[in-house]
Parts: structure tokens; C-alpha cells; sequence
């Protein structure tokens, strides 16, 4: 059977991105002079204008203003922006529950993971943000008066019987300086990202850039910008659920957050100690209660051993209680700015991706119960 995946990245200068580091860089700012704090921060950017909104329950007192200027001068905007900002505490209600240890929502929160790829992260998502990653190091390098800040890249790969063949198109879209030639544009990224990344095998797969012929007008002159309106990017590129709520913004209570990368955690680990080929972890929370209400495993037909025999395995070996999560992936050291640049997932100096311990433990468990 023959199909196609197709998954996006886009670029620190997108605006969408922008409103998720800057929700970010401001709760680091609130954890690192409290770690205890309450944080539900969302942005939003048109323009000059930038809008920073939520809830804050915390000790510490943070200049919003000069975070999110900050953010903006790092991906590389120097406009004269205007920072305005609307900020009230936590909810009582819900406060009750989190100081409990509780989930501070409710929700559903999916993980997945995949061996087609080292990160165990889908190919066509792994290699639309490696040619992002990419395409941002060469403007930094050499490139400033020549590409822009904004953009995205969109893969698709070919699957037959649920294993990537080859890369079918790609599409990528990167602002540039007024007046530059798309042949120039075509040439750098042909010849200083693709190549580099696909040798030979680049002469058979289509490759569109910038394909409207321009692209001069980006970032939040472009387009405005949201926190939390990336999410396939933050996540698995669509190939896998998602449960609807952003990351960005939200501290470890939130389980939105936490509970996703609890769950990327247990995925990543049943994939890594060999008991299936594609997994997704499926959990899901109440308000103020501290276990999950339901954790479901789906291997797709891949597992060694049953779906029900898995989920046994990682009740026996995994605790979903958020108090766990949060000590278990030490989520209040965490810095969580990076994350919402190229997605949450993948990298391997945070504690849910690093799975060697429980794949050990996995690997003995079914070798104990086999015997």
C-alpha cells in the first residue's frame, strides 16, 4: 500500500513562533526567580503591536515589556515595538486543586513515537525542520543582507506498507530582502542546504522555492501572530493525535505540557527497547486530580506484544500521577524558551527524551515475564 505523509516546520521569525517564545522566555523568567510559580501566559503580535495576556500566581515580578523585546531582537526584529499587557493571578478555583498536586486541567494528551528515524520522530517532520534549522544557520552565517527571518518548510515522503521510501517534494518558502532575485534565492538554498543534506538523491525529488516568485513582506507585518497556533510543529507533524491544547506559556502544572511530554516519554521509551515499531501513548486528566482518569497504548499492529499486555507493562513500570511527572522530568529546571523554537520533541538534553534507563527496565520486564 502506497501513501504520503507531509509534515511543515516553520522558522524563529514566524509570527506564531515569535508569540510562542516570547510566552516561554517569560515563564522562565517567572521560574527562575520562583519555581513555584502559576504561569498561563499567551501573546499575541500584528505589527509593531504585541500583546501579552493571561493569569500569574507567582512571587517573583517580571518586566514583560523588556522580555518580549528581547525575544524580538534575538530572532532578529528591531523595530520600535509597543509591548501592552493585561496580567491578573490564578484562579482560586482552580489553584485549589494544583496545590493539591493536582492536574491543573482537564484534557487529553497524546505521545508518539516512531523508529523510521534516530529521534524516533516522523522522517518527513525530522527533515522539514532540519532544512529550517538549516536555512536560519546560513542567513546568520552569511546570509543577513540577503534572506529574511520569516518562512517554512513543508515534506512529503512516500510510504509503501507503512515504510518511508522517499522524499517526494519539497516546498520551501523564505522571506528575503527587497529586491533580491528568487534565481539568487533558488541557488543558496539548493546549493548550501539541500545538497549538503541530500547529495544525488536530491535530483529526483521536486523542489519548490518560494513559489510565488516573492516573498519580501513577512513576520507580523505579514501575517499576525498567536501563541499556541503551531502545534503540529510543536509536535509530531500531524502524523500522530493531539489533544488541542498549546504548550507554550503554561507551567509544569498544566498537563497540557506536562502530561504530553509524560506521554512522549513513555512512547519514545516502548520504541526504543524494541516492543514496537509506532507507538502513541493516549492520556487523559481531570482538574484537581493528581492520577490520570485513563492511559490507553496504540502500536498500530507493530507491537511485539499485545496493546493490553503494553499497557499492563507501563502501569507496572510508569507513574502518570502529575507530582511524578513533574519530579521524574524535573520540569522545574527546566529553560522551556528553546522548545518553542523547532518543537518540543527530539532533543536529547531534556529529561523525557533521555530513555535509556526505562528501555533497560522494559527490556528485563518482558524477559522476566517470557520465561
Amino acid at each position: 500500500m502506497e501513501k504520503y505523509v507531509t509534515c511543515e516546520s516553520v522558522f524563529r521569525g514566524h509570527p506564531d513562533k515569535l508569540c510562542d517564545q516570547i510566552s516561554d522566555a517569560i515563564l522562565d523568567e517567572y521560574l527562575l526567580k520562583d519555581k513555584n510559580s502559576r504561569v498561563a501566559i499567551e501573546c499575541a503580535i500584528k505589527d509593531n503591536l504585541v500583546i501579552i495576556f493571561g493569569e500569574v500566581t507567582s512571587k517573583a515580578h517580571i518586566n514583560l515589556e523588556r522580555v518580549a523585546k528581547r525575544v524580538l531582537r534575538d530572532v532578529g526584529y528591531f523595530d520600535n515595538f509597543v509591548v501592552i499587557s493585561k496580567v491578573s493571578t490564578q484562579s482560586f478555583d482552580i489553584a485549589k486543586g494544583v496545590d493539591k498536586e493536582g492536574a491543573g486541567d482537564q484534557g487529553i494528551m497524546y505521545g508518539y513515537a516512531t523508529n523510521e528515524t534516530k529521534k524516533c520522530l516522523p522522517l518527513a517532520y525530522t527533515i522539514a525542520r532540519d532544512i529550517s534549522k538549516a536555512i536560519e544557520n546560513i542567513r546568520k552565517e552569511k546570509y543577513m543582507d540577503v534572506l529574511g527571518v520569516d518562512g517554512k518548510c513543508q515534506v512529503t515522503v512516500r510510504y509503501v506498507d507503512n515504510k518511508p521510501k522517499d522524499i517526494k517534494t519539497i516546498v520551501v518558502s523564505v522571506q528575503t530582502k527587497k529586491d533580491v532575485k528568487l534565481e539568487q534565492v533558488k541557488k543558496i538554498i539548493k546549493e548550501e542546504v539541500l545538497i549538503p543534506l541530500f547529495g544525488n538523491t536530491l535530483d529526483g525529488i521536486e523542489v519548490l522555492i518560494n513559489p510565488t516568485g516573492a516573498f519580501y513582506r513577512g513576520g507580523p507585518y505579514a501575517d499576525s501572530g498567536l501563541t499556541g497556533r503551531k502545534l503540529m510543529v510543536d509536535t509530531y507533524g500531524g502524523v500522530a493525535h493531539h489533544g488541542g491544547g498549546a504548550f507554550s506559556g503554561k507551567d509544569y502544572t498544566k498537563v497540557d505540557r506536562s502530561g504530553a511530554y509524560y506521554a512522549r516519554y513513555v512512547a519514545k521509551s516502548i520504541v526504543k527497547a524494541g516492543l514496537a515499531d509506532r507507538c502513541e501513548v493516549a492520556v487523559s486528566y481531570s482538574i484537581g486530580v493528581s492520577k490520570p482518569i485513563s492511559v490507553s497504548i496504540d502500536t498500530f499492529g507493530t507491537g511485539k506484544i499485545g496493546d493490553d499486555e503494553l499497557t499492563k507493562l507501563v502501569s507496572d513500570h510508569f507513574d502518570f500521577s502529575v507530582g511524578n511527572i513533574i519530579k521524574e522530568l524535573k520540569l522545574k529546571d527546566i529553560t522551556y524558551q528553546r522548545l518553542a523554537e523547532y518543537g518540543h520533541f527530539g532533543n536529547d538534553i531534556y529529561p523525557w527524551e533521555c530513555v535509556d534507563g526505562k528501555v533497560e527496565e522494559l527490556k528485563k520486564a518482558t524477559a522476566k515475564a517470557s520465561t
